[in-house]
């Protein structure tokens, strides 16, 4: 399986909140980026990362699916 869509162009800023789980799409097909909605399942292409933040914080998210850092944005879309 391979990432094989982008899910957007740009990082979205996210308010991730302390100890919760979070599924970042790896495969871009979600429609609720940067998050996972299932759709990779009917794409046959990669499943979610679960992560979770040990304080609560914003972050850049990214939905290019090209970050060396996942979940979240390191520049690679440009």
């Amino acid at each position: 399986m391979e990432n094989n869509k982008r899910g957007g162009d740009a990082p979205i800023q996210c308010e991730l909140e302390a100890n919760k789980n979070y599924a970042w799409c790896t495969c871009g097909h979600s429609d609720d980026q940067p998050f996972c909605n299932g759709s990779h399942r009917a794409a046959k292409a990669t499943p979610s990362m679960v992560f979770k933040v040990e304080e609560d914080k914003t972050a850049y998210l990214c939905t290019c699916k090209q970050t060396k850092n996942p979940p979240y944005c390191d520049g690679s879309h440009n």
